[in-house]
C-alpha cells in the first residue's frame, strides 16, 4: 500500500531525489505529501505557491485526495520564451 512521489527540476535537486515511495495511508491528500517534504526539505517551502501538483498524470489541487497506487508529481514554475 504506497504512492509514488515524483520531484522534477529544482525540487529534485532540493530533495536530491527524483523519486521515492510512501505509505498511502499515511496522506489524506495532495497537500500532506508536499507538507511532509516540505517538513524534511525546508527549501522547499519557499516554493510551495508556485508548485504545480498532479496526481497520475493530472493536474490536481492540494485538497485532491491521495489513495493506494496513486502517483504524485511536483514541479517547479516552468518559464519559457
Amino acid at each position: 500500500m504506497s504512492i509514488r512521489v515524483l520531484f522534477f527540476a529544482s525540487l529534485a535537486e532540493i530533495t536530491g531525489m527524483r523519486e521515492t515511495r510512501m505509505p498511502a495511508a499515511d496522506f489524506p491528500d495532495v497537500g500532506s505529501v508536499f507538507d511532509k517534504f516540505a517538513a524534511d526539505f525546508p527549501p522547499l517551502e519557499t516554493c510551495r505557491a508556485s508548485v504545480l501538483f498532479a496526481v497520475n498524470s493530472e493536474f490536481a489541487r492540494p485538497g485532491s485526495p491521495v489513495r493506494d497506487g496513486d502517483e504524485i508529481a511536483f514541479f517547479p514554475p516552468v518559464s519559457g520564451g
